[in-house]
C-alpha cells in the first residue's frame, strides 16, 4: 500500500487498522466507498439532481485517506493529475474528497487481487483528453461530411 503516492508507513497503519486486512467483507467496490463515506450522494426529487454531496461520516479511514490526497497537488502521479483536474473543475473540497474516492477504489482492487500499485503517470489524463477530442472532432467532421486528416509536422520536415 505505501507504494500509492501520498501513502506512507503511519498512513497505511491507520488505514489497515480501521478497515482490516479481509477485504471480502464488502461485496464490491462499491460498498466499500460507501461504507467509507466517499462516494458522492445523489439525491434526486422530482426527476432533478438536487445535490451530490458526500454523506457525513467520522470514519478515520476516510479522514486519513482525504489527508494523504489534499497532499499530491504538486505530486506528478495519476492521483496528483485528478486532484488539479477536479479542483479546477469543482474547487479543492470536492477535489479532494473524489481524489480519496480514487484512492480507496485503488487500495481495494490492490488488497482484492494482491497486487502492487502501478502508476500510469501524470500525463495519463492529458493522453486521454486528446484521444477524446479526436475522436468528437472526426465525428463531427464525418457528421457535416468532411473528412479530418493528419497534417504532417514542419518541425519534422525540416530535421
Amino acid at each position: 500500500m505505501t507504494t500509492i503516492p501520498g501513502i506512507d508507513v503511519s498512513t497505511a497503519l491507520k488505514i489497515i487498522s480501521e478497515i482490516g486486512t479481509d477485504i471480502t467483507r464488502w461485496p464490491t467496490v462499491k460498498h466499500f466507498c460507501a461504507w467509507l463515506g466517499l462516494c458522492p450522494g445523489t439525491r434526486i426529487s422530482g426527476g432533478r439532481r438536487l445535490n451530490s454531496y458526500t454523506s457525513h461520516s467520522t470514519n478515520r479511514a476516510a479522514i486519513t485517506l482525504r489527508m494523504a490526497a489534499s497532499s499530491l497537488y504538486k505530486n506528478a502521479s495519476v492521483f496528483g493529475a485528478h486532484l488539479r483536474r477536479m479542483k479546477a473543475r469543482m474547487g479543492p473540497v470536492e477535489a479532494t474528497t473524489a481524489t480519496a474516492h480514487k484512492m480507496a477504489r485503488t487500495i481495494y482492487y490492490m488488497m482484492l487481487r494482491k497486487e502492487d500499485f502501478r502508476d500510469s503517470g501524470g500525463d495519463f489524463y492529458d493522453k486521454l483528453s486528446e484521444k477524446k477530442t479526436l475522436k468528437f472532432l472526426k465525428k463531427r467532421a464525418e457528421s457535416l461530411g468532411y473528412i479530418l486528416e493528419k497534417q504532417k509536422s514542419e518541425v519534422l520536415d525540416n530535421l
